[in-house]
Formats: C-alpha cells, structure tokens, sequence
C-alpha cells in the first residue's frame, strides 16, 4: 500500500510506477531531504503540534536512516517514488508508526523544493570556489607573460598587437562576471519554501521562521503558490552556467587553435590531451574540445526548463519533476570542466618566441602608421587610405611594414620620418595604447592587481558562505 493510497482501489500499474517514479535521480537528494526533516520535525516539537518525545524519536530515526544510506545500507526503491517517501518509509520502519507523524504540517511540494534550495545553495558555494581557482591560473599565467606579444585578432584575422596578459585577463573578466551573477543569485536561492503546504499554507500553528533559523536560510517565501511552484533559481542558475560554459567554450576554441601547427602558440600538457589509436604524430587537446562539446548539453537544459514551465498554471504540476535532471546534469559538467581548467590553464606552455615571429610577420602594426599620419596632422581618412595603398605595396613586394625603406615609405607621404620605424616597433605599438583597459603594459599591471583584490573579496564571499551553508543537524 501506497502512503498516500487510502483513496485508491487498485495498484498502480507497475508501467506507471516506473514511468513516473523520480527515485533513479533525486536519491543525490537524500542527504538535503533529511537535513529539511529535522529542522522540521523540531519545529514540531516546539511549536507542540507532535510531543517532544515523539520529535526526539523521529529525530533520532532520521539520523539511523542518513547512517544507513551512507554506509550503502539502504535500498531505494521504484515502488516508494522519490527521495521523499523512500526516506519516510525507511523511517516508519526504523521507529514504527509514530514516524507517519513527520509529515504533518507539510506536503512533498514544500518539501522537495526545500531540498532543492538545499542542495543549489551549496553547488553555488562550490562552483564560485572553483571558478576562482581557473581566475588564478589565469592570472597565475597572465603574470608571467606581462611581456609576451602576440597578434589580436578580429574575424579571425590579424588585427592589431596585443599583450597575451591584456587577452588572458578578458577572459579573466569573464569569470569575474560569472562569479558575481552567482553570489548574486545567492539572496534569491536561500529562501525557504518549507510551510507552505501542497499550495495554500497549512492549519496547524507552524513557525517557518524557526526553520529557517535552523536551516540558516536568510528569508522565507511570502506566498505559499509561489513557495511551491517557483523554480525560477534553477532557471537563473542553469542560464548563469550557460554563460559560464560559453566563456570556457570560448577560452577552449583559442586554445585549440593555438595548439594547431598553423598557430602554434601554445602547447597543452600531455596530461590533459590524448593521442589517435592510428596516427602516432597525433596529440589531441581533447579536454579543451568536451568543454566546448558539453556547452550545449548545458543550454539544453537551460530550454529544457524553460519549456516545462512556459505553460504551467499554479501551483506544483508533475511536469516540474522534470526540473532536477538538468540540475544535476549541469553542476557535474560544470565541476568536471572547471576541475580541469585549472591545472589545464596552469601548465600550459607559451611559446612567446613564435609569438613574437607571429607579429613580426604581418601588419598588425597598420593602423599605428595610419595613427603616425594624424599626428603629423593629416586627416585620418586620408591616413587609412595612404596606409591601405603601403600595405598593398608591401604585398607585391613580398615584406612587411617595417621591411621597408624611408624612400619607400615617403612615396607614399612627405610626412614619414626616421621616427616611423619607432612607431611601427611591436613593443611601442602596444604600450601606445595607454589608455584605462588598454594593452599597454602598465594598464595590464593595472588589471593584475585589481584582479588580486578581487579574488581576495571572492575567497572572503566562500569562507563565509560556506559557513552558512554548515547546517549541523544531522
């Protein structure tokens, strides 16, 4: 018999019991669904809805059966559903009926969002911690590349000369932003849903603020239909995680193609690449490639959520099962990919000399002759367009800018000086650009040590959240 099967004249089609059951997935749950109970089942206690003897009791028979699922003791089963009525089953027959007193004053709906409050707020602790670990590395890198150049590029074209520090630290900036959308989503996960029933609040005296103290969840929800149907902080984390996948897709791409022969700027080390099983010559910067690959398994369940939800009306509906798949599925690919990224990033080795030849032979220093023209007072249209006729000649002449010859150079303009070649010099070319969040060498350095205090900030954030999701109860 079923625990809620008193209205039920029949057994429930064992096709059924395995098409709807959600044990195979929310058992992760277990530990976030106890947790919930025994700040619940205090509050029983207290507000004297159970006797304090029967509180303690079931208390105690919570913490028999989180023993018993540690040690691998205790079997889930499809018949009892999900997390919630294997827990309480296994409870009931721990301390006998008096167990069947837990569940009073709740409903699953509270309860399974509560754990699911839980179990995000901890991911989020997690997942900031971890991102600051990759921020490291790349400033770890960044520092030791403060003088290495190499070519910017735009549409995959060389563009301009850049500091490999100045392209290490915008992705370096794009952490920082997924890591301050996730401490901010913080305020909206840590509010507890626990009280509000199956959707209109409950008749016995509860006090939802004392769980939440025992919970150490920062506010409650106001609204018992939005208590039990809000997901929208799982919808906020899986579009943030997208957005951190895409950065690390993004980082990953650069690292692929820098690793090819065709660029050969950096090498990954042996221990984060694979080789082929027929081409011996072969090292495969595979872990680059499955983070750029599990990105889209991330944005797929970012879609999936919002899809269940689009047409749902108040309150709990069993499509909202669907809501914990992706979740799990999301916070693996984000530890796996961020675990990596790191010692990835860390042991990475720069080839600052093929850097160096890279952007010696191109034009990527163009637009500073043309930025030498309007110094010497031309307009800068007409600039470009005696630029863009060098660069052409240099083309047909098979050189390079600073290949060329003062007399060259003044067949194109009166104004060129014997100061040109210094205007043209790769390392002047980037330390012109002296502007805040410019490439220059001391706006780098500039960046570096905001980043330094940043990090500081963010190590401060974990300490302290980590200590306010430490619930001892169990």
């Amino acid at each position: 018999m079923k625990l809620w099967g008193g209205r039920f004249t029949k057994a429930t089609d064992k096709l059924v019991e395995e098409y709807t059951a959600s044990i195979g997935f929310d058992q992760q749950l277990w530990k976030e669904d106890i947790t919930g109970s025994l700040a619940h089942v205090a509050m029983l206690g207290k507000c004297g809805i159970i006797g304090e003897d029967e509180a303690a009791t079931i208390a105690e028979g919570l913490k028999k059966v989180a023993a018993m699922i540690e040690a691998g003791e205790a079997e889930f089963t499809v018949e009892n559903e999900d997390v919630h009525m294997n827990v309480e089953k296994m409870l009931i027959e721990q301390i006998g009926p008096v167990g069947g007193k837990l569940h009073t004053g709740r409903s699953r709906n509270d309860q399974v969002a509560t754990d699911m409050h839980l179990y995000l707020r901890a991911r989020v602790v997690e997942i900031v911690d971890l991102i600051v670990k990759v921020q490291e590395s790349l400033l770890e890198q960044a520092k030791a590349n403060i003088d290495t150049i190499l070519p910017g590029y735009t549409h995959l074209q060389r563009a301009q000369p850049v500091l490999f520090a100045h392209h290490l630290m915008a992705y370096y900036s794009m952490l920082q932003r997924d890591a301050e959308r996730l401490m901010d989503s913080w305020k909206r996960i840590n509010v507890l849903p626990l009280g509000a029933g199956a959707l209109a609040g409950t008749t016995f005296p509860i006090d939802r603020e004392y769980v939440a103290e025992l919970l150490k969840f920062d506010a409650v929800y106001t609204n018992s239909m939005d208590a039990v149907s809000d997901r929208d902080f799982i919808v906020e984390f899986l579009a943030n995680a997208s957005l951190l996948m895409m950065h690390l897709s993004r980082l990953c791409e650069e690292l692929i193609l820098w690793m090819s022969d065709e660029f050969n700027f950096v090498e990954l080390d042996d221990a984060f690449c694979t080789g082929s099983s027929i081409m011996p010559q072969k090292k495969n910067p595979d872990v680059a490639e499955l983070v750029r690959g599990k990105t889209g398994r991330v944005y797929g369940s970012l879609i999936g959520m919002l899809t269940v939800l689009k047409g749902l009306p108040l309150a709990y509906n069993k499509d909202m099962q669907e809501d914990k798949e992706g979740m799990f599925d999301t916070v693996a690919t984000l530890h796996g990919a961020l675990s990596l990224f790191a010692p990835m990033i860390r042991t990475m080795k720069v080839k600052k000399e093929n850097m160096r030849q890279a952007v010696a032979h191109d034009f990527s220093n163009a637009t500073d002759l043309a930025d030498y023209l309007v110094g010497k007072g031309m307009p800068f249209r007409q600039a470009h367009e005696v630029v863009g006729r060098s660069v052409l000649y240099c083309i047909e002449q098979g050189k390079y800018l600073l290949d060329m010859s003062l007399d060259e150079f003044r067949q194109f303009s009166e104004q060129f000086e014997e100061d040109i070649y210094e205007a043209l010099n790769p390392v002047n070319v980037v330390n012109a650009r002296n502007v805040l969040g410019g490439t220059a060498k001391n706006q780098v350095e500039i960046q570096i040590t905001a980043a330094e205090v940043q990090l500081k900030q963010t190590h401060v954030w974990v300490e302290e959240h980590i200590k306010k999701i430490n619930v001892q109860l169990l």
